[in-house]
């Protein structure tokens, strides 16, 4: 099963909920956060348009990812009666990507947008407002308990949301192992997964997520075929 197969299969298993700074969030398998109490929804690391990013290089990736990345988006929109919408950050591969936009991807994500509160939340890989697209853009925000930003800071912060880091988790048991993108949390941070169709993804035993969480209670929601399985890190495996 292709990548693109998978994340479409995972789109049909059901949500499972847990508690960020003690209120109740719904982690999806499509990638997605929601915060039922505020009509929310999270998304992390779109990377639209990395496939023109990579040929404005001379590098030449499937050219498909812009689409299928809106379609998983738009699939997760229709679950949740999402009012307001933040995306953290890395929404676009690089400054030119919503300028450079075609059309019917503009259409396309105009008709997401369309009704509904959009804060782009700005990133490493596109840190100006993303042209012509419309929305709020600011650096973070805070809705309710919850700080949402692109990068997880080393001070810490109870409630903060962040991305950036691509968690992955992998799982080995019966002489055989699995990886699979992974909600990362102790109950009082998260790190959301990286929902772009193309993107990579980082162990959560890399040192670079070391002192984010308290280990004690740090689990990964790793995103299954047939749902999401909430794993204790000390359960996991490097790789």
């Amino acid at each position: 099963m292709n990548a693109l197969a998978r994340r479409m299969r995972q789109t049909e298993c059901e949500g499972l909920e847990t508690t960020l700074a003690d209120a109740a969030v719904v982690c999806d398998p499509s990638g997605v956060l929601y915060a039922p109490s505020e009509r929310l929804l999270i998304v992390s690391d779109l990377h639209l348009e990395k496939g023109a990013a990579f040929a404005r290089r001379g590098s030449f990736l499937p050219p498909y990812d812009t689409a299928a990345t809106l379609a998983l988006l738009g699939s997760a929109l229709a679950r949740y009666d999402a009012r307001r919408v933040i995306c953290l950050g890395d929404s676009f591969h690089d400054r030119h990507g919503a300028a450079f936009m075609p059309a019917t991807y503009r259409e396309t994500l105009a008709r997401l947008m369309a009704g509904r509160e959009w804060i782009w939340i700005t990133g490493n890989h596109d840190p100006e407002p993303p042209a012509r697209i419309g929305g709020e853009t600011l650096a973070q925000i805070a809705v309710g308990p919850w700080l949402f930003r692109h990068e997880p800071s080393r001070d810490y912060r109870s409630g903060e949301v962040a991305g950036h880091l691509h968690p992955v988790a992998r799982v080995a048991g019966a002489g055989r192992s699995t990886r699979g993108a992974c909600f990362a949390s102790d109950g009082n941070r998260m790190i959301l997964p990286s929902f772009g169709v193309t993107t990579g993804g980082l162990n959560v035993l890399d040192r670079a997520f070391h002192g984010l969480f308290d280990l004690r209670f740090a689990k990964a929601y790793v995103i299954g075929l047939a749902r999401i399985y909430p794993i204790g890190f000390r359960a996991l495996c490097h790789g």
